[in-house]
This record gives C-alpha cells, structure tokens and sequence, in this order.
C-alpha cells in the first residue's frame, strides 16, 4: 500500500467550451467532476496502475461529501476489475479514503479548456480553515496509518488556511521516524521547511526549485536541494522533461516530441511513476522513464488525476534517459 497526504483536498471541475475569450459569455459544452487535490491525483493514478493507495488530508462540507463519493464510486469501478499489472488485483478496491472531515468546506478548482488551442486556464479556491484541534486530529490518523507499514508516503500539495507551514516537516519526520521512504511535492516556505526534514525524494517544478535556491539552472538548484536536506530531487522541467539527482546519480529525460494537450495533473502523474517504481525497488533511470511516460500520458488526458494509456504504453519505451553532467 501507498499512502498519500492531501492536506488542500478539491473538488476538481472541468469545463470543455469551444474558444474561450476574456470578457465574454460562454457556453459549456462538457463538465466534470473528478476528487481533486495532488495527492488524490496522484493515488488514482497509482490505482490505474494498479497500486493499492490509501489516502488521507482533510475533507467537509458539502463539496466534500461530493468528493468522497466519487472516490467511493470510483473504488467501487475498480473493484474486480480484471487484468491488473500491479500489485491490487484480487477484487480489492485499489483507492481507500481514510480522508479526517473538518468543520469547513473543501474548496473547488475549476479549469476552463479551450478545446481550439488546448489550453487550460485554471481557477484554484481557498481551502477550509483548520482548528489546533482538526489539525492535531489528523495527526493521530496520520500515525495510525504510518503503523500499517506502508510501502511509501507522498505528501503533496499547498496547505489550507491554519495549518502551521512547518506541517510538512512536521510529517516527514513522523514517516522517516517510522522507516518509511516519504516524497514531498510542495512549493515556497512549506517544501524549504520541508527539505530540513530530509525527505527521501522532493519534486518541484523548476520555478519551485528557483525559488527556494535562488539558481535558475536546474541541475545546479537540484544539487543545492540536496545540500538543504533531500536526498533526491526530481525536477520537472515542463516540455523538456524531468532532472532527477540522486546520490548515486544524475540524469535527465523526456519524451521525443512535444504533446499538444491539458498539462493540469502531469506534474502529479510524475510523483505516481516515482512512487511505484520505489515501490517495485526499480533503479533510478527506470523511475524516471515511467514518471516522464505518464507525465506525458496525461497531456493526453482530458482531466486532472488520469492519463492515457494507449499513449502511455506508446511512449515509455521512447523515453530517452541521459546522463546529466555536472554544470
């Protein structure tokens, strides 16, 4: 099992309209909804590679009944699904919801894709405000599933108003101290607080790990993370792939041509190519091919949270995995 933390969990809508123009009415052609937040992408897309996941953060309200139910309706699909490469198999529901219910609403993020360009402009609400008290709640759910054993832990996304900005710091330290490889994708004050607490893998964006080395160059940036606390970074570098540094290894890949498509989720499908070939014991070069097929794999997707197989299948064995050199 893996398990991922959603602490900002949403309600992901998407709506499909033929040209989208500033200022102007339109008509939505297709609307979806899909659980939404980081962490909750990423688990389905593990549970699509057939992983089993567990997943924890913080849900309420009324968006967050919508959003439990539809993780629920998509366990249940999944259920007995046969033909299954992973681990799951076996009819047992690959997307456990072990997500703590909180006195506010869970926020909504709307993304708008302009089905003439491909382009997707994204809307992102607030998060519900978190008690002293909900906050200390989710940390003993927290422990409790740390005690399960867990192959792996991904801490993801931005924290909701009143969470401490030291919280993800606060969870590496509880999944290194249980023995546990933990992943944490966050940006700004919360990853470099996070760094100190030396997870085993971070995975910013190159303006995230910009901004919290202050050097653009990314192999130059990944090396200074690593000096902060990570033990590996794996850097996405948009069109051109993803660096990833370990310390026994540098190396870059991407996919041979660009793909036109919604990039909203990539970043998240990447965390879940990285956390299941840590979970097979897989060698670096062969974590990183997976995280950059699936990353590309979801441009060709229409939502957040999956991706495209056909394309996925396709790509990974074009991957091109090099060597980085030391600038």
């Amino acid at each position: 099992m893996i398990l991922t933390v959603t602490l900002n969990a949403a309600l992901d809508l998407t709506y499909r309209v033929p040209h989208l123009v500033p200022h102007a009415s339109h008509r939505v052609r297709e609307v979806t909804e899909r659980p939404g937040g980081k962490g909750l992408n990423v688990a389905r897309v593990l549970g699509a590679l057939g992983f089993r996941t567990t997943v924890t953060g913080f849900v309420g309200g009324e968006t967050g009944r919508v959003l439990r139910a539809l993780l629920a309706a998509n366990a249940e699909a999944e259920t007995g699904k046969e033909g299954a490469e992973g681990p799951a198999g076996g009819g047992t529901p690959r997307v456990t919801d072990a997500l703590v219910q909180v006195a506010g609403r869970t926020r909504r993020t709307v993304g708008v894709v302009d089905e003439t360009t491909g382009d997707t402009t994204q809307l992102n609400e607030p998060g519900p405000h978190i008690t002293p008290e909900e906050w200390d709640g989710f940390l003993t759910v927290y422990r409790e599933l740390l005690g399960r054993g867990p192959a792996a832990v991904a801490l993801c996304g931005s924290l909701p108003p009143g969470v401490p900005v030291g919280a993800y710091a606060t969870l590496v330290r509880e999944a290194r101290t249980a023995r546990i490889p933990v992943l944490l994708d966050t940006s700004g004050e919360p990853l470099r607080r996070g760094l100190a607490a030396r997870p085993d893998i971070v995975k910013p964006n190159a303006e995230e790990l910009a901004g919290i080395t202050g050097t653009a160059e990314p192999l130059r940036a990944a090396r200074a993370a690593q000096r902060r606390g990570a033990h590996a970074v794996a850097a996405s570098l948009g069109a051109d792939g993803m660096l990833l540094v370990a310390q026994d290894g540098a190396w870059s890949a991407a996919v041979p041509e660009r793909l036109a498509g919604n990039p909203t989720g990539a970043g998240d499908s990447a965390v879940a190519g990285l956390l299941s070939g840590l979970a097979e014991d897989l060698p670096w070069p062969d974590r990183l091919a997976r995280a950059v097929a699936l990353s590309a794999a979801t441009v060709r997707s229409p939502v957040a949270g999956e991706f495209d197989e056909a394309t996925y299948a396709q790509l990974l064995p074009s991957v091109r995995v090099r060597k980085a050199e030391t600038p």
